[in-house]
């Protein structure tokens, strides 16, 4: 079998998988920028909102941080894969980018 990995055919954001007589491009893993295989142990960068712990990509809490993130009065910060998302707090609701009571 030859290996067609060695060529580095895939884009960017994929790694090569040899198969018996041809190769697979397979996407990396969403907290990858670039990788050597499967999964966020195997990234070559870690994608924005993602940090290097334990050798592997992981997210960063965002509503954790120090800093508050979610700066307007009655909004709760939601943390998502890679990002954060500004929620309006329980009885409230968005009026033009206000919360306001329901």
């Amino acid at each position: 079998d030859l290996d067609e990995c060695a060529t580095s055919p895939c884009k960017d954001h994929q790694y090569c998988l040899n198969t018996d007589g041809s190769f697979l491009c397979k996407a990396c893993d969403a907290s990858c920028i670039g990788c050597t295989g499967e999964g966020s142990e195997k990234c070559k960068t870690c994608s924005p909102g993602y940090m290097k712990e334990d050798e592997k990509c992981t997210d960063i809490d965002e509503c954790n941080l120090p800093e508050k993130v979610c700066m307007k009065e009655n909004q709760d910060c939601v943390n998502t894969s890679g990002s954060y998302k500004c929620v309006c707090s329980e009885g409230f609701e968005d009026k033009d980018g206000t919360c306001v009571q329901t």
